[in-house]
């Protein structure tokens, strides 16, 4: 598979040598020298991979490529000649996909990228899953609020309350929480 690659370097001779290794496997790949824009220009790009060199990044430093590289939108792998324990943290919690200690080495770079994909594409069916489970918990919430109030006000069963629910959103063409929400939003406006 053809990947676009943004790789971050400063070091023209260092971004030669990974290109030249990554070079028998067609991807296309875009230097960046600099970090100033450094978010522009990785938009720009969309690459579906940044790879970011750094010999002796500072906490700061570290931060900003994580960012600008956006690591929630696309696997990040961060090379770097030393570390610490806060350092290696930091860059977990913003989300790299592959914090490489001991430098950018050309020879083990398909497998890095391979594992920071992984890991990221992992990430984000883990991210989807919990945004879901989130809102059908708080569906399920506002359903509830709304029975309760059916409930009360005519005196119905709770499997009364959701029948109404339910047949109200299937007469409107909407979903059973979206009318449960103007229920409850409705009902707070009259209390």
């Amino acid at each position: 598979m053809k990947l676009r690659i943004v790789i971050v370097e400063p070091d023209l001779a260092r971004a030669r040598q990974v290109i030249e290794s990554l070079a028998p496997l067609g991807h296309d790949i875009t230097v960046i020298a600099e970090s100033a824009a450094l978010a522009r220009r990785v938009r720009e790009i969309a690459p579906d991979i940044v790879l970011i060199d750094m010999a002796d990044p500072s906490r700061d430093v570290l931060e900003e490529m994580a960012l600008a590289s956006d690591p929630l939108e696309r696997p990040v792998a961060f090379f770097v000649d030393r570390t610490d324990r806060d350092m290696t943290r930091q860059a977990i919690e913003a989300g790299v996909s592959a914090y490489v200690v001991a430098g950018l080495q050309p020879e083990r770079l398909a497998g890095v990228m391979d594992a920071a994909i992984a890991r990221f594409q992992m990430f984000r069916r883990m991210r989807t899953e919990l945004e879901t489970t989130r809102r059908a918990l708080e569906e399920r919430k506002v359903i509830d609020r709304a029975k309760g109030i059916l409930m009360k006000a005519r005196g119905i069963s709770e499997d009364d309350a959701y029948a109404l629910l339910r047949k109200t959103a299937m007469d409107q063409g909407r979903k059973v929480a979206e009318v449960a929400s103007a229920l409850v939003t409705a009902a707070g406006l009259l209390s």
